[in-house]
């Protein structure tokens, strides 16, 4: 791999200079981090303070996603990129810097629609859905968690019973990302034989997805509770490969690797926002950059912003040499996430009265990273899964 990074710029060093994080990437991977960070910071950066007030994400910037190459990026055939997941990682950092709405909407569409259609679909369902969906012709969502079960997912009163050759499909599914933009579901329900997974087109009769509203968090992103009223699905939506809960949970972990980067985004943009305005706002004559107390925080969160980027880069390539495990997995979510809500909390308090509008990132940030820190696995769950991998005991069973 070739390690030689561009030389930087004299001046004050930005957070991840400092580290020198792009020496620790190849040319490739930093293209593919710099095209979608010149995406988001013409595109989408002007317009996410409107969106986020407005609580909208306009369904069209789905095609413009699948024209950047990002949709299911980390997949293989179908349209898809096929790039490898530290790349797939450093997009969804670029994409959270913008917003944690931009990177949920890719991530629900690559790594759980996706990724189910693709590692457990028959090859009619991959040949239908996959090239629309990578496009960003066709919207996925995933429906797995339910009003009641949540981190338990395994209790889903969702049922798929047969009839005849058909499968009826009755129950609830809550808080799914970009429902009611969808033209097509992967839903996870209890059979006679466990847990089975269906690719369910949305305009099917029976099929509801109702928008959730008065968020306080990821209001520039489409959540949703999806309603199953008897769903009739022939024999051929079923997922053939897919028994089991651990068919969904695998999805899930695809997810979980893509935040463990993504977090770092609103870290980052964050603490880049508080650099900028310490560095222009004067008080009792000095920038407030010049003072020990504003430097001391700034010192601390490039650390934690550092480490945080270490943690996700050898997660990526463990990921692309030998596989990663849950539990490695749980580790950087764990961590990535907690220190990025810290992050923008501390550089809000930089930014004093100002940083509770919409001007300026951090408090939009620390609002987003409240759900990021919930979805995927809360922390309470991956804090249980590394004690299981430490004592071989399961604290929450």
């Amino acid at each position: 791999m070739t390690t030689t990074a561009p030389a930087r710029t004299t001046g004050p060093l930005r957070p991840l200079e400092l580290l020198g994080a792009d020496a620790l990437l190849d040319a490739d991977e930093r293209d593919i981090a710099a095209t979608v960070r010149r995406f988001v910071e013409t595109r989408l950066a002007p317009e996410v303070g409107n969106w986020f007030e407005s609580a909208t994400l306009p369904k069209e910037l789905a095609k413009e996603f699948g024209a950047l190459g990002v949709l299911g990026m980390h997949l293989h055939g179908y349209g898809c990129a096929g790039t490898n997941a530290v790349s797939y990682g450093l997009a969804c950092l670029e994409l959270e810097a913008g917003d944690s709405g931009f990177r949920s909407f890719v991530s629900v569409q690559g790594s759980l629609s996706m990724f189910s259609i693709h590692r457990y679909g028959s090859d009619e369902q991959k040949e239908h859905w996959l090239p629309r969906l990578a496009s960003g012709d066709a919207i996925g969502c995933f429906g797995l968690t339910e009003p009641d079960f949540g981190s338990n997912p395994g209790g889903m009163r969702t049922r798929a019973r047969r009839d005849g050759s058909d499968w009826i499909l009755t129950g609830t599914k809550m808080w799914i990302t970009n429902g009611n933009l969808a033209d097509v579901a992967t839903v996870w329900a209890q059979t006679d034989e466990g847990v089975r997974g269906f690719v369910v087109p949305t305009d099917t009769p029976g099929f509801t997805a109702n928008p959730i509203h008065r968020k306080l968090s990821l209001r520039a992103s489409v959540t949703s509770e999806l309603v199953l009223d008897n769903v009739r699905l022939p024999a051929s939506a079923e997922l053939p490969l897919a028994r089991g809960l651990g068919a969904p949970l695998s999805c899930l972990n695809e997810a979980r690797f893509g935040i463990v980067f993504g977090a770092l985004g609103a870290a980052r943009n964050s603490l880049e926002t508080a650099l900028d305005y310490a560095a222009s706002r004067e008080v009792f004559d000095r920038p407030l950059a010049a003072y020990q107390l504003t430097q001391e925080k700034l010192a601390d969160m490039t650390l934690e912003l550092g480490k945080g980027f270490l943690l996700a880069l050898h997660l990526g390539r463990l990921k692309d040499e030998s596989g990663v495990t849950p539990e490695q997995i749980s580790l950087g979510k764990l961590n990535n996430v907690r220190e990025a809500l810290s992050i923008a909390r501390e550089c809000r308090t930089i930014l004093g009265a100002s940083g509770i509008t919409l001007e300026y990132s951090p408090l939009r940030h620390a609002n987003n990273l409240e759900s990021v820190l919930t979805y995927e696995g809360t922390s309470e769950m991956h804090l249980l899964s590394i004690g299981r991998a430490l004592t071989g005991h399961a604290a929450f069973r």
